[in-house]
């Protein structure tokens, strides 16, 4: 018996926070789009990662892709359904000591020159807005408009949005193989795609093997219900050096009040483990981490914790754009821990480039082609 075959214009690989975003995207600009996952949207890595919108300024690229991101979902808020719990509650980078508040005046102008509204805190004015913080910090940085959402929720909108414009949900099919123009499911089947964008994360190796993705696992933590202790999300400043500064475990306070009262605490970096155990040594240090800045935590009610293995590049930037493998099969991972924040700017780039229109960001930066290393093993 022959395999049947449907046809599209563009088949999205992935129905995390990111392929579904792309699928909207695409159908919204007319394209025929089918979107495919082997479950359900936003269950994979999405269902594993904190929920924040948030600028970043490790590059200028990274800049460009975070705050046109949050644009992106500012724009839109308003009109979220309320179970993706978008809270504007704004960033508090917490400054130690006077060698970070150094840093931080030096954020604040970074942001103020390019109109990102940042606020700069005393440590009396940290201890009134974050009443539950050790008196002995120095004080932070205020970033009012950064958000947390509730990222499965998000990634499910994103999917009922695209549905609504005419794309195709093919959810609980695997994909068994992808070539160039055509997409093998496991039951037989068969779609032809014009383009193909593979969004699946990690599992994006397992289709187009070698692509320049290496794990970053993370642990989390969610918290009972503690309404008002925590108002922003809370970040230290030394989070930026214990997340890049080496590939060895780490771990830093990054604390996210949930709307309905829960308190999300992280977090921890463990480079090319690929074990989703909690690790429970690493675990305790991150709460104890997590204690240091909020004594408090110390007695609350832990419902749950987790693991979550995101995809990441050796230059902390996503792959967005044509793979050099062929140039039907496109690409939308490695985002890291900023795959929720950047998932609306990426399905922007995604769908211009795909329908040659402008993009409002440049593209170049996060093409595949930037590793020359990228073999050429898929079948032509």
């Amino acid at each position: 018996m022959n395999p049947v075959h449907t046809r599209c214009d563009v088949a999205i690989v992935g129905a995390g926070i990111i392929g579904a975003a792309c699928a909207e995207a695409c159908a919204a600009g007319g394209l025929n789009t089918v979107l495919i996952d082997a479950d359900f949207p936003g269950g994979g890595i999405t269902a594993c990662g904190m929920g924040h919108i948030v600028v970043m300024d490790d590059s200028a690229a990274q800049w460009a892709l975070t705050t046109r991101s949050r644009e992106l979902w500012m724009a839109r808020a308003t009109s979220l359904p309320d179970n993706i719990e978008y809270d504007a509650c704004g960033t508090l980078w917490i400054a130690a000591n006077r060698t970070e508040m150094d840093a931080v005046e030096e954020k604040a102008a970074m942001y103020q020159q390019h109109d990102v509204h940042a606020q700069i805190l005393n440590s009396a004015e940290l201890a009134r807005a974050e009443p539950e913080l050790i008196a002995a910090m120095s004080g932070a940085l205020l970033v009012r408009d950064d958000a947390v959402i509730y990222p499965p929720a998000a990634a499910r909108h994103f999917a009922a949005s695209a549905a609504v414009l005419g794309a195709v949900m093919r959810f609980g099919q695997r994909v068994q193989a992808l070539e160039p123009g055509r997409i093998h499911f496991a039951d037989g089947t068969i779609l032809d795609a014009e383009r193909i964008v593979l969004a699946a994360g990690l599992a994006s190796n397992d289709l187009l093997p070698n692509l320049p993705l290496r794990a970053r696992k993370g642990h989390l933590v969610i918290s009972d219900r503690y309404p008002g202790r925590v108002r922003h999300q809370l970040v230290e400043l030394g989070y930026l050096h214990s997340a890049h500064a080496s590939d060895a475990d780490s771990v830093a306070f990054n604390v996210q009040p949930r709307r309905n009262g829960q308190i999300l605490i992280g977090s921890s970096r463990q480079f090319d483990v690929t074990d989703t155990t909690i690790d429970a040594p690493l675990l305790a240090q991150m709460l104890e981490r997590a204690v240091g800045f909020l004594p408090f935590l110390r007695d609350v009610q832990v419902l749950r914790s987790w693991t979550g293995l995101r995809p990441a590049t050796l230059d902390g930037l996503p792959l967005i754009g044509p793979s050099t493998q062929h140039a039907s099969i496109w690409l939308a991972t490695g985002h890291e821990g900023l795959g929720i924040t950047t998932a609306t700017a990426t399905a922007e780039l995604i769908a211009a480039q795909l329908l040659d229109r402008p993009c409002a960001i440049p593209a170049a930066p996060y093409w595949p082609a930037r590793f020359a290393a990228e073999p050429t093993n898929v079948a032509t």
